[in-house]
């Protein structure tokens, strides 16, 4: 699935106790395949005495294909035939760790994990390094506090667009500012793409393009591996093997490493500000106009293929229908869809200007989940939310020119419609 990132609004104040870097000028990591620190321990426990086990797997589009997530889950199953092995497959595609961290309670630590692969280096490509360390921050001290048996390892992936500073021996930025938190707590982190930054810098790496299907051009091919069809998402065949093969190499040091079983302690934090408070709130605490319709799952499609992230999705489709609400706090953004018959929305944070924001984007030929950005790094003080619906459509056909996409359906591109799902919050509702 091609995915798109919704990026965070520039930083509006920001009072990071520690670690303050730029957006720049963080040292990148030095690249290896595996750093084991304190290892799985018990999550090996659990496996070595054949109980049921669950592993988590929360990431973006890569971890959301047949991928590596199958087959390392495969690769449990099979050297621990005693225990029984599930899967909380906890994967958006097009989402980063800045709506990981809102979501991780619902979608992977109310099903009781007792490990969690976290993969987010992709999506975070572009993301500065303060908002991944209080992101992924957030994530391990949330988990930590509710579940703190539950083991922890970062795994970071790779694409064309990211490749340049993994070839010249140096993990991407966004795994940089990872190791940070991973050094921090002691969790171990694996790369699974270090072969294919070998392979690509000597050349033996076709980064886009078909797989071969006929003898004549696997020959024309020769030595050469295509890792995925757009330079992103890897071949089942191919990129998710070498990946696969990444974590068969390394599980053997991270199990050896994990020798202290028992409850994780949560110590000082690595960030101040991280989103350890970050929560996500029913959408009915905020003020809806009449024009807002909750959808039924039994009769809306749309509503029943989202279900399982939105359980209370509302919609509205004319012009000057509001939600508003007010909170305590230094972050809030609306968990959405953005899709074919969505329009604009009018943002109104306290007495800032109104910002209009489209929820519609070149990638919009069917629907999928995102998030609508208020306010980020703002004073923890009260703030006031409002949200209105533009009257008029945004220019369709432009946008999705840019992916060279076109309207097929006139009548399915329609609308000024905005589904709205739930809060999501560093702070407190207030009333």
């Amino acid at each position: 699935m091609t995915f798109v990132r919704f990026l965070a609004l520039p930083l509006l104040t920001l009072a990071l106790q520690l670690h303050a870097v730029t957006a720049n000028d963080i040292p990148l990591a030095k690249a290896v395949e595996c750093t084991p620190r304190a290892g799985l321990p018990n999550f090996y426990a659990k496996l070595g005495a054949g109980k049921e086990v669950n592993i988590g797997y929360l990431g973006g589009s890569i971890t959301a294909q047949e991928g590596w997530r199958p087959k390392t889950l495969k690769m449990f199953q099979e050297a621990y035939p005693k225990a029984k092995i599930s899967q909380i497959n906890a994967a958006i595609g097009g989402t980063g760790s800045d709506l990981g961290v809102f979501r991780v309670k619902q979608d992977v630590l109310d099903h009781k994990p007792d490990l969690m692969f976290i993969e987010f280096a992709v999506n975070d490509g572009g993301a500065p390094p303060e908002q991944i360390y209080m992101c992924m921050e957030g994530i391990v001290r949330q988990t930590w506090k509710t579940l703190p048996d539950c083991d922890i390892c970062f795994v970071y992936t790779l694409t064309e667009g990211l490749a340049k500073s993994m070839v010249g021996g140096e993990f991407q930025r966004s795994a940089s500012a990872m190791e940070k938190i991973a050094d921090h707590y002691g969790i171990p982190t694996i790369h699974m793409a270090m072969e294919v930054a070998k392979l690509a810098k000597e050349g033996k790496l076709i980064w886009k393009g078909d797989l071969p299907k006929t003898d004549e051009e696997k020959k024309a091919l020769g030595d050469k591996i295509v890792f995925a069809k757009d330079g992103t998402h890897p071949y089942p065949e191919t990129g998710h093997e070498f990946y696969l093969a990444a974590i068969k190499r390394s599980i053997p040091v991270v199990h050896a490493a994990g020798t202290k079983v028992g409850p994780h302690a949560l110590g000082a934090p690595f960030i101040a500000g991280n989103y350890e408070q970050a929560k996500m709130v029913p959408i009915t605490e905020a003020t809806m106009s009449a024009g807002f319709t909750a959808l039924d799952p039994k009769t809306d499609s749309i509503a029943k293929g989202f279900a399982n992230r939105l359980p209370h999705l509302y919609r509205a489709d004319k012009g000057g229908e509001t939600l508003t609400f007010k909170f305590k706090g230094t972050r809030a953004s609306i968990y959405d869809l953005v899709g074919p018959n969505c329009g604009q929305v009018i943002v109104t944070l306290d007495d800032q200007k109104p910002r209009t924001i489209a929820r519609f984007d070149p990638y919009c030929t069917y629907h999928r989940l995102s998030a609508l950005v208020i306010g980020s790094y703002l004073p923890d003080t009260v703030h006031t939310v409002k949200i209105e619906i533009h009257p008029d459509q945004p220019d369709k056909a432009k946008i999705l020119a840019v992916n060279k996409n076109t309207i097929d359906n006139p009548k399915r591109y329609d609308g000024t419609a905005w589904y709205a799902g739930a809060i999501m919050l560093v702070g407190e509702m207030v009333k």
